[in-house]
């Protein structure tokens, strides 16, 4: 049974037509494997720069498009979507992996593996790494971006008119998104019109009502026991210094890591800062070792 029918009881999770869409980044079988969990509306592609960085290092991965997004299948009109059904997959891919994999997750994937690992009765993964996310967040921050997410129903007449409007949402981002990049977060419908990579009944039926999670996310985080990492953006609007210490009191060993210049899309916003205080991380666990036998360099950009 998985974590989240242990959790729930009577939980049955809705299975999927076919298997969710992922990439596998082979790595170093001496080293920890990876699961990468993406965030609310994204895709696996977000992963890419940093997974094949740590691959490179040895840090075998497996990123994968969440039901309802990418290129994973929706559920069927007649099937709500829900946090239980997102938990099982997450736990599902985990078992793909060899024993105890290390799970990043950013925002809602980060949620999962937390609620996964603190509901499970045996360990499941050998570490955390949760990328702008707390069992608490900011009302304000997350109203932000189911705005920018409900905004375009129809979705965008052109490529051009979703680079402007993404350009508005993230105006610290120097560089626009290139067709090749917008093309991985958007699908042309037969009407012509560009629309996000996702389904967007899962704003309603999973997004809005996230709140009521929050108290089993904070009895989860009290029985975590395995290394954890929180990388959170100097600039979020989703995680404060309120919600890093409440984070704190419920796991006090873990690490704190903030990249001062990152928005909540930490990822994205500060890719090399990010991936390098993965590897840190990760080279300082037990049973790993550093490329090349050696310790990494600091973090740039980042403080603790």
């Amino acid at each position: 049974m998985s974590a989240a029918a242990t959790a729930h009881g009577t939980h049955v999770p809705a299975p999927l037509p076919t298997a969710l869409a992922s990439d596998r980044f082979p790595g170093n079988p001496a080293q920890p494997s990876i699961l990468y969990a993406h965030g609310f509306g994204q895709t696996r592609q977000a992963w890419s720069a940093s997974a094949a960085r740590l691959a490179a290092a040895g840090f075998a991965g497996l990123a994968f498009d969440a039901r309802g997004h990418g290129d994973s299948p929706w559920n069927a009109a007649d099937a709500a979507y829900s946090m239980e059904q997102f938990i099982d997959d997450a736990v599902d891919l985990a078992l793909t992996l060899p024993p105890r994999p290390v799970l990043v997750g950013a925002s809602m994937g980060g949620l999962l593996g937390l609620f996964a690992e603190g509901h499970a009765t045996a360990p499941l993964f050998s570490a955390l790494v949760l990328v702008d996310v707390t069992p608490r967040w900011e009302p304000q921050g997350v109203e932000r971006i189911l705005g920018f997410m409900s905004a375009h129903p129809d979705g965008f007449g052109s490529l051009d008119h979703a680079a402007d409007e993404i350009a508005r949402y993230l105006p610290h981002r120097p560089r626009r998104k290139t067709p090749d990049e917008l093309a991985r977060l958007l699908v042309r419908r037969p009407d012509g019109r560009w629309r996000w990579h996702w389904d967007p009944r899962l704003v309603d039926e999973v997004a809005r009502h996230a709140d009521r999670y929050q108290p089993m996310l904070a009895e989860a985080a009290r029985r975590i026991g395995i290394p954890v990492l929180l990388v959170s953006g100097g600039r979020s609007d989703l995680v404060s210094d309120a919600t890093v210490a409440h984070f704190m009191d419920l796991v006090p060993h873990a690490r704190h890591v903030r990249i001062e210049d990152a928005t909540h899309m930490v990822v994205g916003d500060s890719n090399d800062a990010f991936t390098q205080a993965i590897l840190d991380f990760l080279t300082a666990l037990p049973g790993a070792s550093a490329p090349g036998g050696a310790r990494t360099a600091p973090s740039q950009g980042v403080s603790p």
